[in-house]
């Protein structure tokens, strides 16, 4: 079979090297000899061509993106019907795309690995902003991966390739049961065959932002059969584990993003999109420091989540921006800002609640530092930061020679007066591998360590960096639940906690 390149489409579009192909169509960068610029032409295979069901999605694909008008979609220029240009015979449909000269974001990964933290985000962000304009349009993607998201020279990222994509309004070419995307990235309800909506692609890009942060994706398996099963049975591994400077509030965003029930997962992109821009409004405090992709993606957001950016983050922003910087902030100024940033946000990141269970809120409790033993206190001024809601701000316990507290234990006491009947506790550490104990007090704190005036309901439970911790508490009301930490890990020396999570 001849190659089609130097064929001209519509005595317009010469078609000059073939840059991609697929199951339906071949795209290549050509030619407009009219306008004289670059564009991306896609190709329907001839053999194809003939199949009334195929050629409808390839003519709606057209319709559909024509529809979409925004930087973070790849835009529709043209379509026609050309002769087949291998001489065969017969007629093949293509559609005329801007050609972005860049690089898919899947060869991206391949190339560097895992991300920075900072970059993955904003990339997030760009292709959700990208979904957004598709699902206010009623236009499912279906087949949201890496492979289908192009980065530009100036490092923006576009969504193309709408090829499977479905109006909500539409009765489908796509029969019951029947998957469509690639199973490495596909959604619960879409590789179990049922309806699927935005949601779905909500599921697929948190999928891709977990390979951007970990440089692969979560399940494998020797068939997409089994692999999509996974991503139905399956919990994504933890990506703290994977990339530990992750944070606890991106994780998160991660968690809710790829819940299998979509009643716990993002209801639309735009509550997404919220949390991302405030995820990496927190990633950029905590560093302090912006490269990349995500300096165009902060020029962005909105003010409410740019006054949480440390100022010397916003000075390089603006900078790329052509802004001039008035002031400089350094030493103990800096730090102060970034921790008044991280404790002012007032906006806890979501986190899934178990199954059967209804989160305590504790933003309003009394936490205090519990030392009985010792009586010095264990840095009680930074208590608050447990139940605030950043996952960046954290308490710690003095420091200890060794692993060793040389004391019965230490802790922290939550005050949950008037008294609540908990059955589990979340803790977050971002220095795991310490032990505790669960205790608590139908009152008062009492004064001595347990077990003087103390009920033990949990432990020794050596936590992890997301430890959630059964409360044997039968059903009866506490108002005082004590985190008593009785050994330290080899080589630490001190417990550090960003966040306590109380269930009943």
């Amino acid at each position: 079979m001849a190659s089609p390149v130097g064929t001209l489409l519509s005595q317009r579009y010469r078609l000059d090297a073939q840059v991609g192909a697929g199951g339906m169509s071949t795209v290549y960068r050509a030619l407009d000899t009219v306008l004289e610029r670059p564009v991306a032409i896609k190709l329907m295979h001839r053999e194809i061509a003939h199949d009334s069901d195929q050629l409808e999605r390839f003519r709606r694909e057209a319709r559909a993106v024509a529809q979409l008008n925004h930087p973070h979609v790849v835009s529709v220029i043209d379509a026609g019907e050309e002769g087949d240009p291998d001489g065969v015979g017969g007629s093949c449909p293509y559609i005329v795309f801007e050609y972005v000269e860049g690089e898919t974001l899947k060869e991206r990964i391949r190339r560097n690995g895992r991300l920075p933290v900072s970059e993955a985000i904003a990339y997030a962000i760009e292709i959700a902003r990208g979904l957004a304009a598709a699902h206010e349009r009623g236009i499912v993607h279906r087949d949201v991966k890496p492979q289908n998201v192009l980065v530009d020279e100036q490092g923006a990222a576009k969504v193309t390739d709408f090829g499977i994509a479905r109006s909500l309004h539409q009765e489908g070419l796509t029969a019951d049961g029947r998957v469509l995307g690639t199973t490495d990235y596909v959604s619960p309800e879409q590789a179990l065959g049922h309806p699927v909506s935005g949601q779905s692609d909500l599921y697929s890009l948190g999928v891709v932002l977990f390979e951007m942060l970990t440089g692969d994706v979560p399940f494998k398996g020797e068939t997409q059969v089994t692999v999509a099963m996974k991503h139905v049975r399956d919990e994504l591994p933890d990506v703290q584990v994977r990339r530990p400077e992750v944070s606890a509030a991106l994780a998160a965003v991660l968690d809710r993003a790829t819940a299998k029930e979509l009643d716990r997962r993002y209801p639309d992109t735009r509550s997404l999109i919220t949390d991302l821009e405030d995820a990496l409004a927190i990633e950029t405090a905590r560093s302090g420091q912006v490269t990349g992709e995500a300096t165009s993606v902060l020029r962005s957001l909105p003010e409410r989540t740019r006054r949480r950016i440390p100022r010397r983050a916003r000075r390089s922003v603006k900078a790329l921006a052509g802004f001039i910087v008035l002031g400089l902030l350094v030493g103990g100024a800096i730090t102060k800002l970034v921790a008044e940033t991280e404790r002012g946000t007032g906006k806890r990141a979501q986190a899934a609640t178990p199954p059967g269970f209804e989160e305590v809120s504790l933003r309003q409790r009394a936490i205090s530092d519990f030392d009985p033993i010792g009586g010095d206190g264990e840095h009680g001024d930074d208590t608050s930061a447990l139940v605030d809601g950043v996952a960046t701000s954290t308490w710690s316990t003095e420091s200890y020679r060794g692993d060793e507290l040389r004391k019965a234990g230490v802790g922290v006491v939550v005050d949950t007066s008037p008294g609540v009947a908990a059955r589990q506790i979340e803790l977050r550490a971002p220095t795991p591998g310490f032990t505790v104990e669960i205790h608590v007090a139908p009152s008062a704190t009492p004064e001595g360590a347990p077990p003087n005036g103390w009920t033990q309901v949990a432990g020794p439970v050596v936590v992890g960096k997301r430890e959630k911790i059964g409360l044997d508490t039968a059903g009866q009301r506490f108002d005082r639940y004590l985190v008593w930490i009785t050994k330290l890990p080899s080589a630490q020396q001190r417990a550090e906690i960003s966040e306590i999570l109380l269930y009943r």
